[in-house]
């Protein structure tokens, strides 16, 4: 046997490990593709990868990312540097923000805009941290006030509900499985998605999925019978590969995945179906739990809400839609305007 002979000291090795290898593909990604634009000698793309690297969750990590390449396209666009970036640039860029028209040629609701702008002045926390600029140009941009008692998110009825169901179920395992699962366990889109088949667990007498909340955390999330009876009719014998996959077996996406309910609920007849999004069954689970007598902790608990307000807030849309005084007053002028018996007669 060969005995192993120390390297002296002075003798450093010339083995690298660049530490971009360790990061999260849309981090390296990002900063490849801001690479190609200003070159290996710029601070901006190892910056901007390692402020998305750190992110805690994935749903995290592509909004920050998707928001900064706009931000980044922009000043671009305008000839300035994003890290020589001042005030004046992004309040030009908010206003550009929010008269971009979203999904549908709709203007960007004001949550939007603010998660926007929001994610661009995280960028600059960051590189001020890490000491490539003194300057955050997003800290003094107004943001939209957003009512923290209000959901944007348009929500449906328990009719409307089940004809999506329905529609889902007629249209294949698949879609069906979906729907069921982001109605029954108010899932995000991005937990279900990133999930492999062979997650499906077990846990005293509970089928489960490992879902992975904001923040990082991960729960175990009990599968209804209902649901359970979906996605197995859907995976057959499958135990690997991603837990919805396309037909060529590639991950469903995002996009994907929005634009295939948006088919489902044209076909299901629902009044919301342009806009309708895979949190509005999300949305669902929390209100129609809360119609149904669930106690506001055990909805918050599932849903991994760290503020009740959070959980409530969804409530209190349907609620201010529900009773709502403008239609008892409408009932109210409906009956003076019915004719009255003597002018039946008369006409």
């Amino acid at each position: 046997m060969t005995d192993l002979v120390p390297r002296p000291s002075a003798e450093l090795s010339t083995d690298r490990h660049d530490p971009r290898d360790d990061w999260h593909k849309l981090a390296r990604d990002l900063a490849n593709d801001l690479t190609e634009i200003y070159g290996n000698g710029d601070p901006l793309p190892t910056a901007a990868g390692a402020w998305i690297a750190r992110q805690k969750s994935d749903h995290t990590k592509r909004a920050y990312a998707r928001a900064f390449r706009r931000w980044e396209k922009y000043a671009r666009s305008t000839g300035a540097h994003p890290l020589q970036a001042r005030l004046p640039l992004a309040d030009a860029y908010a206003n550009n923000v929010a008269k971009t028209p979203a999904r549908q040629g709709k203007p960007p609701q004001d949550a939007t805009i603010a998660q926007t702008l929001s994610a661009a002045a995280s960028f600059y926390d960051y590189a001020i941290e890490v000491g490539i600029t003194e300057v955050n140009p997003f800290s003094g941009v107004q943001r939209p006030d957003i009512d923290p008692d209000y959901s944007p998110t348009e929500g449906m009825t328990e009719q409307e509900t089940t004809r999506l169901i329905q529609t889902a179920a007629d249209w294949a395992p698949r879609s069906y499985a979906l729907v069921m699962l982001l109605y029954l366990t108010g899932a995000r889109v991005d937990e279900l998605l990133s999930l492999n088949a062979d997650q499906l667990g077990y846990d005293r007498g509970h089928r489960t999925l490992p879902l992975t909340q904001k923040g990082g955390k991960k729960r175990p999330a009990p599968v209804p019978p209902l649901a359970l009876d979906a996605l197995l009719a859907y995976l057959g014998h499958r135990e690997d590969g991603p837990l919805f996959a396309t037909e060529s077996g590639r991950r469903w996406t995002q996009p994907e995945v929005w634009k295939h309910l948006r088919v489902l609920a044209r076909r299901a007849g629902l009044p919301q179906a342009a806009s309708i999004k895979p949190h509005t069954l999300r949305h669902q689970f929390i209100t129609d739990n809360l119609a149904n007598g669930v106690a506001l902790q055990d909805v918050q608990d599932a849903v991994s809400h760290s503020d009740p307000r959070t959980t409530q807030r969804y409530n209190r849309r349907r609620r201010q839609l529900d009773n709502h005084p403008a239609y008892g007053l409408a009932a109210k002028l409906a009956a003076r305007l019915q004719p009255t018996s003597e002018e039946e007669h008369s006409t």
